[in-house]
């Protein structure tokens, strides 16, 4: 068992590493990989079920204890990234599969790798986690009728449909995860350390599988996402921060929520946009989920030196 918790650290630590390696090798040998889209919600619905048995009520009380600072995260997670999406997908006169890409994984909720870049940021862990709980739940809800909203004028969207969807691949595997954790405690407390191995694994299939499926339409608009995603990220951040600076929150919760804004559940977002426009508009939700890794360690890497000075 220490074995496999070693390899599932060594698997979280160098995460970024493996889903830009196979995102290399989906795109050069795509026929390798191709065979995977049929099961990216499947991979999705592991993760999620793998979240719900680390949730812990403790997670929930945070919102009971400082709801102000909770509620501020799950607004500027809704509002901020959906916005920056939908002025990024204008202002580059984006093609309507890409649009909808981008505006898609804008208005998904935070992604548990959040958690993992603020704890080794020195943020406010306990706030992310619980920011990242209740966009997650409110997911269903809210992401659907985000992307009506913002994405409708590129192609058509089923806000009923995308529901559904975000039942079956998020909600759902989430509660019955907190279900297994209650009716077998002792056993998920022994397997839950390999959680993040999993969690990389089915993340860099899903990425493989979306280069792959997509490999011509990279070649000839990668560059022009990347620039775009670079910016939703960067600016993400940027705003979060300031969004919690304005609303006078202290360091480790500006730190937070700037963090849990700029990351997005990329994974989520290229389920959905698979399943509901097309390949070509998965692509902005797997370079994010390339870039916000990099990205996102990157950051945390410079307020940890921050914070120790």
């Amino acid at each position: 068992m220490k074995l496999l918790d070693r390899i599932s650290q060594f698997a979280g630590n160098t995460f970024a590493v493996w889903v830009l390696l196979f995102a290399a090798l989906a795109f050069f040998i795509p026929d390798g990989f191709t065979w995977i889209a049929p099961y990216i919600s499947i991979l999705l619905g592991i993760i999620m079920f793998g979240m719900g048995m680390t949730l812990s009520v403790d997670d929930f009380r945070e919102v009971l204890k400082q709801p102000k600072n909770v509620a501020i995260g799950v607004l500027a997670q809704f509002t901020i990234m959906p916005l920056l999406a939908f002025g990024l997908a204008v202002a580059f006169k984006l093609p309507p599969e890409v649009a909808a890409g981008v505006i898609l994984v804008g208005c998904c909720p935070g992604g548990t790798s959040s958690n993992v870049m603020t704890f080794l940021a020195r943020g406010n862990v306990a706030l992310s986690v619980a920011i990242t709980s209740c966009t997650t739940l409110l997911a269903p809800f809210v992401t659907p009728a985000l992307i009506l909203l913002l994405a409708s004028k590129w192609l058509p969207v089923s806000a009923g449909d995308m529901f559904l969807s975000v039942v079956k691949i998020v909600l759902i595997p989430i509660i019955l995860g907190l279900v297994v954790k209650m009716l077998f405690r002792k056993q998920v407390e022994q397997s839950v350390k390999a959680m993040p191995l999993v969690s990389v694994i089915a993340i860099v299939a899903i990425v493989a599988a979306v280069v792959s499926g997509s490999q011509q339409k990279i070649a000839e608009t990668g560059l022009l996402i990347l620039l775009v995603v670079i910016l939703h990220n960067s600016l993400g951040y940027m705003l979060g921060y300031l969004a919690a600076r304005l609303l006078k929150l202290d360091y480790s919760d500006r730190k937070a929520i700037a963090i849990e804004v700029g990351m997005q559940n990329s994974g989520l977002g290229a389920a959905l946009a698979a399943a509901h426009f097309s390949p070509l508009a998965a692509v902005p939700s797997a370079i994010f989920s390339v870039w916000h890794n990099i990205s996102g360690s990157l950051l945390a890497t410079w307020w940890s030196k921050k914070a120790d000075k």
